[in-house]
């Protein structure tokens, strides 16, 4: 007989097994041999009998045995407890309750890990060229140049890389155990065995994986866990064989780290440290490895790049001095000078300083950069896998829709525990809207008598669903006085909810009432209070519960689930059989704000955006076509599905799946993995434990700084300090404008190097006089790698790049239309520099004045060159002259320094130039200034081009239209 059925509620229900009665004979008896059996279960059939193996119990084996069983196969006596002397000989076997996080590499080897970079063994190849050829001013500023980088990337790395250590701070360091029949209260958990037995209360921390063998009104919080929303009921009966699929279906087991809401509970421990389900995560997490960055990987391949075009360049010139007959040591020499003055040294620089600068905007974005080139990534993600609970939803249950018997609707507006937000009854006439609100505060007070939660300072003590309907009372202005409306009452009895009766009734008597009597309030699934219902309130009458009206009721229930909502039915009388129907409340984890329009943004920009939550299929499907995610149930996939495909079905099949419900952070990792092997970049959100493997394993893992919790936020790349999703739309706006700036960076680099090596390779071939001197050089290069080239790796952010749709990682830094950019602008700069240098050397004698119109020449066209180099495609107009003041400053400080070694005497005797006259400077800057303006030309043609193709495929014209 059911509770329910009863003529008068038990004070208490205790979901305890019914051989409980035997537990003090049979669990005392099972302190014997070796030789006894373990039980009947299959999982002491499967035990063996090694000492390492002996008391270990896999949770889904637990939960499928009566507690009986599993106290007789960890012999222990459940009214005393372990006997010291025993938990000492399992701890020698299965060590203590923690983490052990493997030995880290020391940090001499973590900072000579950081020279492996293609590029930086480049420079240092450089650097030792350098010195071997006496040219020790090259190879001490590569050395800075190289320790700067090394340094600054060590830094970074030693910060953020302790995500495994952050596991131990949800092992508690004390909970209540009973050993040697005394219960310890603050007893280390870290001491814990299994087959201790431990004792839960309310604020309790799970210290360990606990089969349970008592469990009154037992609520844990296994959110962080799971990604279920409701606090998991637990229970002590064993799980039907085969119904056990994952965590949150293991009712009678409590799992490390999770945290007790309500009741009380006592269970065995049958897994400690690395053995518990938590201990998995650990051992994923400490398997996985972070991938390269895509930035990483474009620098590592520029790298090698450069290397190949420097020994191209050698070799060119010594089979030039070869065919010309001159000795091979002298052009190998000359060579080797030209290949390391190509390198851009100052590169690693500009990478760096353009991460970093980017890490400080995102933090005056509330987003913390752990890792500098975790900023660019953002840029090439073409997939973001999102967890539902507290990433795209607020994890508060909200009451959003309310249907009274009278049919009364009303929406609720407001999120949160708290007042803020109104009641809105769907009536114009105001005597009509009075009479809604008195049936909806009617229906309302029932749910808050039927009630355990407390809200304090918005701040909810309880279960979320009880929480969202206290709230929903706090809205109604005055109908409701919700801190007196319990007052009222006196509660005699309570049935609490359970999965099994779907249901919660409480007895009470009025306080004041002048002839004592009892009423019954109850709350629950429609289905459940319903069967209990004869009678429903219609507009202060009772009127009889009929099949129409019972039919209405279902309707609208099903309207209300329809839009993704949860549903409970509240009713009220004086016979728990005979209730009478009050209403129904909807209600949901709601979306947080700017969600939809943030996942709308980045699914028109050529980004998928993927649900992977823990909740049921109808819940996460509701709230992903709520986001535009998907369009139906046929791209959603549970996670016991998932169990049955293998890793190549999987990669077939996952670009057209979006959403992923009942899944564990096993199946989390498996879908990155297998996004990543169809060479997507995967960005990973997450605020909860089983967020973690997936968030490390991800190429960004992005974690919720309010709500996400310690390991999970170790375990990212990047935390959202609001948690707010819209803050990833600036991210990889940020991100792709950083890879936008080191490009044109790069283009500066390589068309100032070709121009200044094609030089002097001409005149060293050709065997005329060298039109720079060696000081003259040496400050064009100052230049090619110092404020003006820096300058552009700070380009503020276009914000036309969110447009854009992501960088392809396969794509080189240096493309075709690079190449291009680059051979135009060098070929303008060379010719306009020789043309000078020839014009001025009339006589075929070099003078002061002939070099310093081509010294003068070639840096004008340097700041011109870097002028067009600010953007790729946008006009320098465009974008604004004035955008970049560090630009500004760097050019200006160029020109005066340039006019300083002109008209400066001491700096005259040094680079051996001589005053020039006005004219001579405005011939050079007309002169300079072709090659900004070819640029803009080109890119204004191009734009033109880009536009009429747009155009033509947005009218369905093909490329063969005329």
């Amino acid at each position: 007989m059911s509770s329910l059925d009863r003529p008068l509620l038990s004070p208490t229900v205790h979901h305890e097994n019914k051989n409980s009665r035997n537990v003090s004979s049979s669990s005392s008896s099972s302190l014997g041999s070796d030789e006894e059996i373990f039980g009947e279960c299959a999982s002491a059939e499967t035990a063996t009998t090694t000492s390492t193996t002996m008391f270990l119990m896999r949770s889904i084996e637990a939960s499928e045995c009566p507690y009986d069983e599993v106290a007789e196969h960890l012999r222990v006596d459940l009214r005393h407890g372990l006997r010291t002397e025993e938990t000492s000989r399992r701890r020698a076997v299965y060590g203590v309750n923690d983490f052990e996080v493997k030995q880290d590499d020391p940090l001499w080897k973590k900072y000579i890990e950081q020279f492996r970079n293609p590029l930086i063994l480049l420079l240092l190849g450089s650097a030792f060229i350098s010195i071997c050829m006496k040219q020790f001013d090259d190879a001490l500023s590569i050395t800075v140049a190289i320790t700067i980088v090394v340094t600054v990337a060590f830094i970074q790395e030693y910060r953020s890389e302790k995500s495994l250590e952050e596991l131990t701070k949800l092992v508690p360091p004390t909970c209540t155990c009973l050993r040697d029949g005394v219960c310890q209260e603050n007893f280390l958990a870290s001491g814990l065995v299994p087959g201790d037995v431990v004792l839960l209360n309310v604020g309790d921390r799970v210290p360990a994986d606990i089969r349970l063998f008592e469990a009154v009104d037992l609520n844990i919080d296994e959110s962080g866990f799971t990604g279920e929303t409701e606090p998991s009921l637990k229970t002590s009966e064993p799980m039907p064989r085969g119904t056990v699929n994952g965590i949150s279906s293991r009712r009678n087991c409590a799992f490390m780290g999770t945290l007790v809401c309500s009741g009380r509970g006592k269970g065995i421990v049958i897994g400690t440290g690395e053995s518990s389900e938590f201990g998995e995560v650990f051992k994923m997490m400490q398997s996985e490895e972070a991938p390269k960055t895509p930035l990483q990987k474009s620098m590592d391949t520029l790298g090698k790049q450069l290397s190949f075009y420097s020994f191209g360049i050698i070799g060119l010139i010594i089979l030039i001095g070869i065919i010309q007959g001159r000795r091979i040591l002298d052009m190998f020499n000359i060579g080797v000078s030209l290949a390391v003055a190509a390198i851009p040294e100052g590169l690693p620089i500009v990478v760096t300083v353009t991460l970093a600068l980017g890490v400080m905007r995102m933090a005056k974005r509330n987003a913390i950069v752990k890792k500098l080139p975790t900023v660019e990534t953002l840029g090439c993600v073409n997939v973001i896998c999102s967890d539902k609970t507290g990433t795209l939803t607020k994890n508060e249950m909200t009451v959003q829709a309310i249907y009274t018997s009278d049919n009364y609707y009303a929406r609720v507006t407001g999120v949160g525990y708290n007042e803020y937000g109104s009641v809105i009854p769907q009536a114009d006439d105001p005597e009509e809207k009075e009479r809604a609100m008195q049936s909806i505060a009617k229906l309302l007070e029932a749910g808050c008598v039927c009630n355990n939660a407390v809200i304090e300072n918005d701040v909810l003590k309880g279960q979320p669903t009880e929480g969202a309907i206290l709230a929903a009372a706090m809205k109604l202005d005055g109908h409701i006085d919700l801190y007196r409306v319990r007052d009222q009452y006196l509660r005699l009895q309570e049935v609490p909810f359970s999965s099994d009766e779907k249901l919660m009734v409480v007895k009470c008597s009025p306080k004041r009432a002048i002839v004592p009597e009892e009423l019954y309030f109850m709350k629950g699934a429609v289905e459940k209070v319903l069967a209990r219902c004869t009678m429903y309130h219609f507009k202060g009458t009772l009127q009889p519960l009929n099949k129409t009206k019972l039919g209405e009721i279902i309707k609208d229930s099903q309207q209300l689930g329809s839009g993704g909502l949860r549903v409970l039915a509240i009713a009220s009388g004086r016979n728990v059989q005979e209730m009478t129907f009050l209403g129904l409340v909807g209600m949901l984890d709601p979306l947080r704000e700017g969600v939809k329009e943030s996942v709308e943004t980045l699914l028109n920009n050529g980004v998928a955006v993927k649900m992977v939550t823990g909740d049921s299929g109808e819940t996460a499907v509701a709230i992903a076509a709520k986001l535009g995610i998907v369009s139906n149930a046929q791209t959603a996939i549970s996670g016991d599905e998932l169990d049955a495909m293998d890793d190549t079905t999987l990669k077939m099949r996952i670009d057209v799946l979006s959403v992923f419900y009942r899944s564990n952070p096993r199946h989390k990792v498996r879908i990155v993995k297998a996004l990543q092997s169809n060479g997507a970049v995967v960005g990973m959100t997450g605020d909860g434990v089983n967020d973690g493997v997936a968030l490390k394993r991800a190429d960004i893992g992005i974690a919720m700084g309010k709500n996400g919790t310690d390991v999970c936020k170790e375990a990212a790349d990047m935390i959202l300090v609001n948690d707010d999703f819209q803050t990833i739309l600036a991210a990889i706006e940020e991100g792709k404008g950083i890879f936008y700036n080191i490009r044109n960076f790069v283009r500066f680099q390589l068309s100032t190097s070709i121009a200044a090596l094609s030089l002097i390779t001409m005149s060293t071939i050709l065997h005329v006089p060298n039109p720079l001197n060696a000081m003259q050089i040496l400050w064009i290069n100052i230049i090619m790698d110092g404020p003006p080239a820096q300058s552009l790796g700070v380009e503020p952010v276009d914000h036309d790049v969110i447009r854009k749709p992501p960088r392809n990682i396969k794509e080189p830094m240096i493309t075709r239309s690079l190449v291009i950019n680059v051979l135009l602008s060098s070929t303008i700069i060379i010719a306009g520099t020789l043309w000078v240098f020839i014009k001025e050397m009339s006589d075929n004698i070099i003078t002061p004045r002939d070099q310093t119109m081509t010294f003068t020449c070639f840096v004008f066209f340097d700041m011109f060159n870097a002028l067009s180099c600010r953007s790729q495609t946008k006009s320098a107009f465009t974008i604004g002259l004035f955008s970049n003041r560090m630009f500004i400053f760097a050019v200006c400080g160029s020109v005066i320094g340039q006019l300083l070694v002109i008209y400066f005497p001491p700096l005259q005797k040094i680079f051996l130039t001589e005053r020039l006259d006005l004219k001579d400077i405005l011939f050079l800057v007309a002169l300079t200034s072709s090659v900004f303006i070819v640029s803009e030309v080109k890119k204004c043609i191009e734009r033109r081009l880009e536009s009429r193709s747009t155009k033509r495929k947005e009218f369905g014209y093909g490329p063969d239209f005329v």
